[in-house]
C-alpha cells in the first residue's frame, strides 16, 4: 500500500474508501499543500437520504476531518430530470415543491456529520438550481453542448446498458451527464472546487467534468471514486426485506437503525467498522481479531458508533440496552418501536394480518401469510399459526401493549390509545 504524502489520501486508502482517483500524485500534492475544495452531488428524489447514502456522507466528514473544504451538492436542477446511472426506468418526474420540500428533509442530516459556516475548512450546502434552473438552452447549447461528443455518450455504460436492454432513455436523461459535468465547472467558477467524488458508477461522469472544466475554464480538476458497496453475500447494501433504510429519525427509528448494523453479515464488520464509524483504526483492528461468537460484541460496537453517528450518543445507547433487555434479558423494553391503534378497534377485534400491516413489519396481507405458514410470525412471543387470529384487549401484556415480533429481530409494539 503506497504512502500518501497528504492525510486526507491516506485516510481514505487506509479505511477502505478509494476505487479510484485522477492524477493522485498530483491530487495528494495539492491536498498535502492546504485546503482543497471538494464536492459530491446529492439528488432530492426523497424526504431522506437512505444507507446508501452514507459513503459519500463519511467521504466529506474525512475531507473536513483532514483540513478541507467539503460541499454538499444538493440537487434541485439536476432531480428535475434525473440520473440514468444504473437503472432500467426513468425516474418519476416531481414538482418544484416535492423537490423542496425533500430537500429540507435531507439538509438534517449534513449538520450531523459536518461543520458548515464561512471558514476556509467550513462545510458548504450548494444547491445546483441556483445555476441550471434559469440556463438559457440556446446558450447553454452553444457554450457547453458542443464540447460533448455523442459518439462518446452513447460509450458511457449509464447510456450504453440502457440501450442494449432495449429500455427506453428519454433525451430528459440524456442530458444528465452533460448538467453534471457543468455543475463540476460551475462549482470550480463559484468556489474554487478542484476535485469532484462520488461511488464508482459516476466515475465516467465525473471526468466528463474534469474534461469539460479544461475546455471551458482551463482548470485542472481532480475524480475520486469509491467501491461499489455490496455486502460479503453479494446483496446490495442498505436494502433489508421491509425496504431501504432511511437516515431521517422519523422513517427509520434509531432502535431499527442500531438493529440494522448489529445484522451485520460476520465477513463484512471490519470493513463497516471502517468505513461507517470513525474508530480509530487500531481499535478496529482489536475487534477484528475476535472470532466465533465473539463477533457479536464487534457487531453491537458497530451499531452503537454507526447510530450515534447519526442519531446522537443518547439515542445509540438507548437503542443498544432496549436491544440488550429485549435478547438478552427476555424483558419487553417499552423503547422499542411503538405504533398506536385506537382502542375501539382492538375492543372489536383486530385482525393479525392487519396488525402487522399496520406495524410495518410486512407490506401486504398475503406477505403476513406467508410468514405465517413460515412459522415467523409471533405475537406476545407466541408463533401465530392461524391466519384469521384477531387481537383483542385480552392480548395486552401487563404493560398495556400487544408485541409482534418478526422472526428473532424486528419487534414492534402495539399501543391501543
Amino acid at each position: 500500500m503506497s504512502a500518501f504524502k497528504s492525510d486526507f489520501l491516506n485516510v481514505l486508502q487506509a479505511r477502505g474508501f478509494i476505487h479510484q482517483v485522477s492524477e493522485p500524485e498530483a491530487l495528494d500534492a495539492l491536498a498535502a499543500k492546504g485546503p482543497v475544495t471538494a464536492y459530491i452531488g446529492f439528488d432530492c428524489t426523497a424526504s431522506s437520504l437512505h444507507v446508501g447514502s452514507l459513503l459519500p456522507i463519511m467521504l466529506l466528514y474525512w475531507l473536513q476531518r483532514t483540513g478541507h473544504k467539503p460541499i454538499a451538492l444538493m440537487g434541485g436542477g439536476t432531480t428535475r430530470v434525473g440520473d440514468p446511472s444504473g437503472k432500467d426506468e426513468s425516474r418519476k418526474l416531481l414538482t418544484d415543491a416535492d423537490i423542496e420540500a425533500n430537500l429540507a428533509g435531507i439538509r438534517t442530516v449534513f449538520d450531523k456529520f459536518l461543520t458548515f459556516g464561512d471558514g476556509a475548512t467550513d462545510a458548504l450546502m450548494a444547491n445546483n438550481a441556483a445555476w441550471l434552473n434559469g440556463l438559457n438552452y440556446i446558450d447553454f447549447l452553444r457554450d457547453v453542448g458542443r464540447h460533448f461528443s455523442v459518439n462518446r455518450m452513447l460509450a458511457f455504460d449509464s447510456v450504453k446498458l440502457r440501450l442494449e436492454r432495449q429500455h427506453e432513455l428519454s433525451f430528459l436523461e440524456f442530458n444528465y451527464m452533460i448538467l453534471q459535468a457543468y455543475d463540476f465547472v460551475e462549482l470550480y467558477k463559484r468556489h474554487g472546487c478542484v476535485l469532484q467524488m462520488g461511488g464508482s458508477d459516476q466515475w465516467g461522469n465525473i471526468v466528463n467534468g474534469i474534461d469539460l472544466g479544461r475546455r471551458m475554464a482551463n482548470a485542472q480538476l481532480f475524480a475520486l471514486t469509491t467501491p461499489l458497496l455490496t455486502t460479503a453475500s453479494g446483496a446490495k447494501m442498505g436494502k433489508t426485506a421491509a425496504g431501504a433504510v432511511w437516515l431521517n429519525a422519523d422513517r427509520v427509528s434509531p432502535y431499527d437503525y442500531w438493529q440494522f448494523w448489529r445484522n451485520t453479515e460476520d465477513g463484512d464488520v471490519v470493513r463497516f467498522l471502517k468505513l461507517f464509524t470513525v474508530l480509530p483504526l487500531d481499535e478496529i483492528a482489536r475487534l477484528a481479531a475476535l472470532q466465533g461468537a465473539e463477533i457479536n460484541e464487534a457487531k453491537k460496537v458497530l451499531a452503537t458508533e454507526a447510530t450515534a453517528l447519526m442519531h446522537g450518543g443518547k439515542a445509540a445507547e438507548e437503542a443498544e440496552a432496549t436491544a440488550r433487555k429485549t435478547f438478552e434479558e427476555g424483558q419487553l423494553a417499552q423503547s422499542l418501536p411503538t405504533v398506536e391503534i385506537p382502542r375501539a378497534e382492538l375492543d372489536a377485534g383486530f385482525g393479525v394480518l392487519n396488525a402487522f400491516v399496520k406495524a410495518g413489519l410486512v407490506a401486504s396481507n398475503g406477505e403476513a401469510r406467508r410468514q405465517i405458514k413460515a412459522g415467523g410470525i409471533r405475537v406476545n412471543d407466541q408463533a401465530v399459526t392461524d391466519e384469521k387470529a384477531a387481537l383483542s384487549a385480552a392480548s395486552l401484556t401487563p404493560e398495556g401493549v400487544v408485541k409482534l415480533s418478526l422472526g428473532k429481530k424486528r419487534h414492534v409494539l402495539l399501543r391501543p390509545v
